[in-house]
């Protein structure tokens, strides 16, 4: 299971971190972030699916591409990303600021631009300060390091408006080689599924192809941070990027399928599931997660059909915020959620209580009602469904919905 220490990115072996301030924020905060590998890696994105992409996400999925093609250089040697501005539909050509980032990035640490991914976020619609940019990874690059000061100062550099850092680390054994797994995230708003939903970086040392990797990337992706959602709106520059350095030397992970394929998979989505559920603790104005297991469902997108419509229900969040076991608009977010549904099969359960069943409701008594609800106060809430079709299932997380949420 991944834990989640302060430090967590250059855990693996053949990284080294950086963050620092550069100007973008007005409130002087850290701002820039930057995770070098000492040789060129294995590389892997997901991106978002929103159609007004950054100039980030577009410039990304190039470099990434030509790292898998490159004959000279191939192999991607750093991740870099500023925060407090998106670089997004800023009336002008945003990716020449983008690729700037990269030809600053790939002066300071000696290689090829293309071998640079970049990430923004932030306000959406201003243009990027690039000077000032540049000349802060110039500065950021100096003081690149491992251990737990630099993963913090890296972790703090991509935030916006987060309460705190989030990273996570997990290590397990493949024939005898231990291999490290890492992430840092960033989130709190405009988080919905369709991709990754926030920023995301991880770091490993596996030794492993770059499309064997890229597919664990999404099929972690599909797991976690595409199944979490705060306020139902996707973000224009949804990024996760996965670097492998190879550095710890274990036969070379070269197939999507078996059971070391798997066992790397389970162990990155351990890491990714970990990094999302802190998104989620730290949702703009939430009090409460709430998990919602489906079960029972034709499909896996049925289950996920379900599951996402219950988290994104204005009606179940303030259900939630406000500790009210009304079942009822469950049983609503099921039945517009577009997934095949048989009302006679259907079954929902509050905190394990069982308050409809088959079809058939079970009315709760006042003290017992009185009893969920005071259950349901706590910080987490357990909503469960069975659709009672199939075998598939799925669980999302969510957060309730109070009236911070609007001030924020």
């Amino acid at each position: 299971m991944a834990d989640s220490p302060k430090g967590s990115i250059t855990r693996p072996k053949g990284f080294r971190a950086a963050g620092g301030t550069c100007g973008i924020k007005e409130s002087g905060k850290p701002d820039l972030a930057l995770i070098v590998a000492d040789g060129p890696c294995a590389a892997a994105g997901v991106f978002t699916t929103n159609k007004v992409p950054g100039a980030a996400v577009r410039i990304g999925k190039k470099h990434l591409k030509r790292c898998r093609t490159q004959g000279k250089h191939t192999g991607a040697r750093a991740i870099v990303c500023n925060s407090g501005n998106a670089n997004v539909a800023t009336g002008r050509d945003e990716a020449d600021d983008c690729i700037a980032m990269c030809r600053a990035s790939a002066e300071a640490i000696g290689c090829a631009p293309h071998q640079v991914l970049p990430a923004s976020t932030g306000v959406i619609g201003q243009p990027l300060p690039i000077t000032k940019i540049t000349d802060g990874i110039a500065q950021v690059a100096k003081t690149l390091g491992r251990g737990v000061k630099a993963d913090q100062a890296a972790a703090t550099g991509i935030l916006t408006t987060d309460t705190r850092t989030k990273s996570a680390v997990t290590t397990y054994t493949l024939n005898g080689k231990k291999i490290t797994i890492a992430g840092i995230t960033k989130g709190a708003a405009m988080i919905a599924p369709n991709m990754a939903t926030t920023l995301g970086f991880f770091t490993t040392d596996a030794d492993i192809k770059p499309e064997v990797l890229q597919s664990a990337l999404r099929d972690a992706a599909a797991k976690t941070y595409n199944r979490i959602s705060i306020d139902g709106d996707q973000s224009t520059s949804d990024t996760l990027y996965a670097l492998a350095s190879g550095q710890s030397e274990n036969r070379l992970i070269s197939r999507t399928s078996g059971v070391v394929y798997e066992n790397f998979t389970n162990e990155l989505t351990q890491v990714a599931m970990s990094l999302a559920e802190q998104i989620m603790r730290d949702a703009e104005g939430g009090t409460k997660v709430f998990r919602v297991y489906v079960d029972g469902a034709k499909s896996v997108r049925d289950a996920d059909r379900v599951g996402r419509a219950i988290v994104e229900s204005p009606l179940v969040k303030c259900a939630v915020a406000g500790a009210d076991p009304n079942w009822g608009r469950i049983a609503m977010a099921v039945g517009n959620s577009g997934a095949a549904i048989a009302p006679e099969r259907l079954s929902i359960a509050v905190e394990r209580r069982a308050v409809f069943k088959r079809g058939q409701p079970l009315p709760l008594k006042p003290a017992e009602e009185r009893k969920l609800s005071e259950k349901m106060k706590r910080k987490d809430v357990a909503l469960s469904v069975h659709l009672g079709l199939g075998e598939a299932w799925c669980c999302w997380l969510g957060c309730d919905l109070t009236a911070e949420y609007v001030r924020l």
